[in-house]
């Protein structure tokens, strides 16, 4: 039976010319795993908010949309409640109670439910999760994917029909990510529950899905297996395809007659195959860089941080080097102390002991807004909280307001930002009613028109399609080319393999190891590129999809 028929949707927020949802037909039946993936605005998480009608978006609407044979509109607000469970992208804007087993009980207790029933219930989801270790913790004090796992569990409580996920994985690193998805994966696979979910970073979630239904300008463009959408994608030339996991992007580069594989282990049986008989005579990629932090533009020495006077150290005995004009990576758990470091860099936070110097100056020597003077600006891991306006385009405007510029000019400096940044269709629209990742494509553009000479960007690929990746470093490069410093926190491996110039492990408060991206993920086990997992048993050094393919080419080539 059918949990969901999408029939001739269509959608327009208010004010925009180009619909969100342009005639909209889809089924997922009951049980499914259903991926929903497509480039930033191309109208997922508006699907995905009509599917649940207390989350839809006001505007212009027309088709149809029926759950388990009934119109939606005519599904109660308790049905919608109980049987449709949404997770969001950040997990802070739907926790809503201060303890653990309160959040758990919670949606239970709004539905009415009897002591009896929560009790068993919440006792259920605490053991199925893992969650009774943590059981009684104020959720202030959870790590991003105990959080985003809570908000999971207090849904699965109610036992819902279909589980509705945009983009879940967004704020998580890559173990808590991958942790979080096989989750889900076992949820659908043991209850039983239909999954929905959206993702950008497919490498994981891929594999699970039993469809996978890619969307491009408001429309269904794919909708079928992952193997067929793969070479559907990659036989049209699509954008889309280079978001794709890595085992499938390799096997495309490569001529070759044999099965596409989808995760790593079926890309390592591939490769294998593909080298058998093959006198492997290159192992590894020539890469002559070295981390050179002689000429830093940051410096912290010996810096120790606390939030509260007698609680624990979040910050312990960092010391770091950071080079000018290059794009200088950090990676690490959640939890591990990196955003904390980063508002240290920016005097929010002033360390108890230690000392940061920004241009060689000590940071308490620099006076009211000195520091931030074409000097520093910090892209924030949540961009909403940059916006102040009604409009994306007044959001650039506000950036200009104190500059000595004419009208005419400060104008035309916030339409060549936008137009850097691709949002100059969306100049028109109130910043909270665009998609996540053209929110953060605005946010960006708001901290490039102060024209910093240090960056700090904390997640800054977060919600971000692969495609804008791309634009994403070209602009990073070229900053590096006119004397920015770049410092960037993120959990995206495969961005910091292919762009950064150097990579740091946080972990426990202190950086445990610096070097350049080629010599940091080809040790790793986890903390690595599934590039490097796939081909480290034939290949000493391979990172990134392009150097496991020119390995390939070139050892075949002398077959």
């Amino acid at each position: 039976m059918a949990c969901f028929e999408i029939k001739d949707l269509s959608f327009s927020y208010p004010g925009r010319d180009r619909a969100a949802l342009d005639h909209v037909n889809l089924t997922v039946e009951q049980g499914e795993f259903v991926v929903l993936c497509g480039k930033s605005g191309c109208g997922k998480s508006t699907l995905m908010r009509h599917l649940k009608p207390v989350l839809a978006p006001h505007g212009e609407k027309s088709g149809r949309i029926l759950f388990y044979g009934t119109d939606i509109g005519e599904v109660d607000f308790r049905a919608q409640s109980s049987q449709i469970g949404y997770v969001l992208q950040n997990p802070d804007n739907q926790i809503v109670t201060d303890k653990v087993w309160h959040e758990l009980s919670f949606g239970l207790e709004s539905l009415g439910a009897d002591n009896e029933t929560i009790r068993l219930r919440v006792a259920e989801m605490a053991s199925y999760f893992g969650i009774q270790t943590w059981f009684q913790r104020d959720v202030s004090g959870l790590s991003g994917g105990q959080k985003q796992l809570l908000n999971l569990a207090s849904i699965m409580a109610m036992q819902p029909l279909v589980l509705l996920l945009d983009e879940p994985t967004s704020q998580l690193d890559p173990i808590a990510a991958s942790d979080f998805l096989e989750t889900i994966r076992k949820i659908n696979r043991e209850v039983g529950t239909t999954i929905i979910i959206t993702e950008h970073r497919l490498e994981d979630v891929f594999p699970y899905a039993d469809r996978v239904v890619v969307m491009e300008k408001g429309r269904v463009i794919a909708n079928d297996t992952p193997r067929v959408v793969g070479r559907d994608l990659k036989d049209k030339h699509n954008e889309m395809f280079y978001a794709l996991p890595s085992p499938m992007r390799i096997y495309a580069g490569v001529d070759n007659d044999l099965e596409c594989p989808l995760t790593v282990r079926e890309g390592r049986a591939w490769i294998s195959r593909l080298m058998d008989g093959v006198d492997i005579g290159e192992r590894e990629i020539v890469d002559g860089k070295t981390f050179d932090d002689s000429d830093p533009v940051v410096e912290m020495k010996e810096v120790w941080f606390r939030y509260e006077k007698e609680g624990a150290d979040i910050v312990k005995g960092l010391t770091v080097k950071i080079p000018k004009n290059k794009i200088f990576c950090i990676v690490g758990g959640n939890g591990t102390g990196k955003s904390t470091t980063m508002k240290l860099l920016t005097g929010i936070l002033r360390p108890y002991r230690g000392k940061i110097k920004i241009w060689g100056r000590d940071i308490r020597k620099y006076k009211n807004n000195e520091l931030f003077d074409h000097n520093m600006a910090m892209l924030p891991q949540n961009p909403q909280s940059l916006f102040v306006k009604s409009t994306v385009k007044d959001e650039l405007l506000e950036m200009l307001s104190a500059a000595k510029l004419t009208k005419e000019e400060r104008e035309a400096k916030a339409m060549e930002i936008a137009a850097l940044v691709d949002i100059e269709d969306l100049l028109d629209q109130h910043p909270y009613d665009i998609s996540g990742g053209e929110q953060q494509r605005a946010a960006l553009a708001k901290v490039l028109l102060t024209e910093p000479k240090i960056l700090l960007l904390d997640e800054p690929t977060k919600g971000l399609d692969n495609y804008f990746k791309f634009r994403l470093a070209s602009i990073l490069k070229d900053l590096n080319q006119k004397g920015v410093s770049v410092i960037m926190v993120s959990h995206d491996i495969e961005f910091c393999a292919s762009y950064g110039d150097s990579c740091s492990m946080f972990f426990d408060g202190d950086i445990v190891i610096t070097d350049t991206p080629n010599k940091f993920f080809s040790g790793n086990s986890f903390y690595t590129t599934s590039a490097n997992r796939l081909s480290r048993h034939l290949f000493l050094n391979a990172v990134n999809n392009e150097d496991v393919i020119s390995l390939c080419k070139r050892n075949l080539t002398t077959k």
